[in-house]
Parts: structure tokens; C-alpha cells; sequence
């Protein structure tokens, strides 16, 4: 078996196979881990460049951690279903295949599954120069460790972790904590932190300067920086979709607006159903 990835402008590489216990061997450019789970390895075009990763799951969590190398190591694994119908005469055989597909074209590296069929957890290490864009739906979180890069990350039922990153990040948590820790910023790139049902807790360094719009419906909101509330009446927002045959519509906002060390990006914290915390590296607790 041939375990060397080949280089192609479009590097497609799939392991949508069936594997069970007499199954036969992965596909090329596929390998299986003594686990049972999927793994693929891809170069770059151009690993002097930064890179761009893209995952998306309906079923699964996944796990990102930036390394010092130049591929994109991906590893897929299915989670076994309880099943109703058991037999206590009959040996279940696990059906471990993921659908696993990975193709790079051009620095960008994308992944999919069979996760709208089973749940299935990735597994990606990355160069620490990387880009993310990642959403999951059910039954998985989405933790992201050590890359340097401009982060789009979305779960809607699970949490958002993002630890010791650096870049500039949009992260949204629709029913989950939301907890990020930055160990620098991109001072020209501004952010975005949401969530429905969760805290939002996020970690700056002490130089962060930033302009902040804050809005908590139902939690309170702290900080252990010196932020500075602007003094500002609430704003009218129009929202006209006649022209479209929609409605006219006028809100209020809400948020409370402040600054940083005198100020920078804008960073937007909302929340509905949570508290929001914005702290300060090595402040005292």
C-alpha cells in the first residue's frame, strides 16, 4: 500500500469506504490508526504560505491544533450508535467507515464526512499559520489550540473553545459557552463573539485596545480592564425591505459602547441568555 500523498493543482483525497472487521485495506492516500480511525495527510502547495481549513459537520465535534509543520493531518472517527434492537445471542460488528474526503487546491484545505448519517469527531492538526472557517450542528464541541490565523468558528449545539490563539476571530455558540484566550491580536481586524444560551468568556492581552459594543438581554457583563462606557443615546436602526415586499422595521439598540486603551477594532460581544466576561491576562482573580 502506497501511504505517500500524491501532489495534483487539485489534491482530492477520499476515504469513503466501508470498513468492518474483515474489510478490505483504506484507499490510497488513506491510512487507518490502530484506533480504528481515518487519517489523511496533506501537503500544501505552498507550505511557505499560510493556509485555509475548512470543516463542516451535522453530526460530530471538532478538535484543531496548531503545530509546527507544514501539513494538514486530518483524523476521522465514527461514533458506534446504541441500538434498541440488541441481541444478547449476536456479536455486533462496528461499521467505522466516516466518509472522510479532503481536498486542497491552492492553500485551501477542504474536509467532509458522512456526518449527516452517523456523528463523526475530527481530529486536525495544522500548521500554526492557519486560517479556520468551522461550523457543527449536534452532538459536538469545537476547540481550536494554538493557531495563528483569522478564526470563523459556529456551533449551534455545542460549545466554542478557543485556546492560547492569536489573529482575530468571529466565534458563535448558539447553545453553549463560548471561551476564548488570546495570546495576541490582529490590532487592524475587528471581532465578533455571540451566543444564545451560554456565557461568552474571553481572555485578552493587558495592551488590547479596542473599542467595545456590548449588549446582554438577560446577564450582566464584566471586566477586569479600565473600560471606558461612552456616554450615548439609544440609536434607531432601520431596516427597509419594502423595495424586496418585505417590512419596514425600526429597532432600538441596545448595546452599551467603550473603549480600551484609548481604543482600536471594534470588538462585538452579544448575548441573550448569559453573561459576558472580558478579561485581562494576568490580572489578579
Amino acid at each position: 500500500m502506497n501511504n505517500q500523498t500524491q501532489r495534483f493543482p487539485s489534491l482530492v483525497v477520499s476515504a469513503a469506504i466501508l470498513c468492518v472487521a474483515f474489510a478490505a485495506a483504506p484507499a490510497p492516500g488513506q491510512t487507518q490508526t490502530p484506533s480504528g480511525a481515518d487519517r489523511v495527510s496533506v501537503n500544501l502547495s505552498d507550505p511557505a504560505r499560510p493556509a485555509l481549513v475548512k470543516a463542516s459537520l451535522v453530526n460530530g465535534g471538532i478538535t484543531i491544533k496548531g503545530y509546527d509543520g507544514k501539513e494538514v493531518v486530518v483524523e476521522a472517527r465514527a461514533r458506534n450508535r446504541e441500538s434498541a434492537r440488541s441481541d444478547s445471542t449476536m456479536k455486533r460488528i462496528p461499521v467505522s467507515g466516516t466518509g472522510l474526503s479532503v481536498e486542497e487546491e491552492n492553500n485551501e484545505v477542504r474536509i467532509s464526512t458522512d456526518s449527516f448519517m452517523r456523528a463523526v469527531d475530527l481530529s486536525i492538526s495544522v500548521p500554526i499559520h492557519t486560517s479556520l472557517k468551522l461550523s457543527a450542528v449536534n452532538s459536538g464541541d469545537i476547540v481550536v489550540t494554538g493557531v495563528d490565523g483569522e478564526l470563523d468558528v459556529n456551533d449551534v449545539n455545542g460549545s466554542v473553545t478557543l485556546n492560547n490563539v492569536s489573529g482575530s476571530a468571529v466565534a458563535h455558540a448558539l447553545n453553549g459557552r463560548l471561551l476564548a484566550t488570546f495570546s495576541r491580536v490582529n490590532p487592524q481586524k475587528p471581532m465578533a463573539f455571540s451566543s444564545l444560551n451560554g456565557d461568552i468568556d474571553v481572555t485578552f492581552p493587558p495592551d488590547l485596545k479596542a473599542n467595545l459594543s456590548l449588549k446582554s438581554d438577560r446577564g450582566e457583563i464584566f471586566s477586569d480592564f479600565d473600560v471606558q462606557v461612552q456616554a450615548s443615546t439609544p440609536q434607531q436602526i432601520v431596516e427597509d425591505g419594502r423595495g424586496h415586499g418585505g417590512k419596514y422595521l425600526v429597532k432600538i439598540d441596545k448595546a452599551v459602547h467603550a473603549t480600551i486603551n484609548g481604543g482600536g477594532p471594534e470588538l462585538q460581544f452579544t448575548n441573550f441568555n448569559g453573561g459576558i466576561y472580558i478579561r485581562k491576562a494576568g490580572a489578579a482573580r
